[in-house]
């Protein structure tokens, strides 16, 4: 989560990347270069899942029963930032030319525990 909310419910951004386990970008794996990039610009904390299967924009069929296309299945990074931090991190994506798709949806979010002020 983005460090300006401050363990306040607030509205924000649910930013999600999708590439391939294997795509990489300036030698780093797509998921590790897009945390980094999000930790070296403070822009909130950010995590990558792994699909099973999945196809995407080409239409290739990804799934990890078929031996010879398991090797590449669909992978999603995802954020919860403030809008202006979802902005700079696209920014900086586009700037460094990687060839990303990605969803962009309002999200009201928080954290909840000892910290829970709502």
């Amino acid at each position: 989560i983005d460090p300006a909310f401050d363990h306040r419910p607030a509205n924000g951004i649910f930013l999600r990347f999708y590439t391939h386990v294997h795509a990489r970008h300036d030698g780093l794996l797509i998921s590790e270069w897009l945390l980094e990039l999000a930790k070296r610009n403070k822009l909130g904390g950010g995590s990558v899942f792994r699909a099973t299967a999945g196809f995407g924009r080409h239409g290739v069929l990804h799934h990890e029963a078929f031996f010879e296309l398991a090797d590449d299945l669909p992978e999603k990074i995802e954020f919860l930032l403030s809008e202006p931090s979802a902005q700079t991190l696209l920014r900086l994506v586009r700037e460094a030319g990687v060839d990303l798709v990605y969803a962009w949806s309002p999200v009201h979010f928080g954290v909840l525990g000892k910290e829970d002020k709502g």
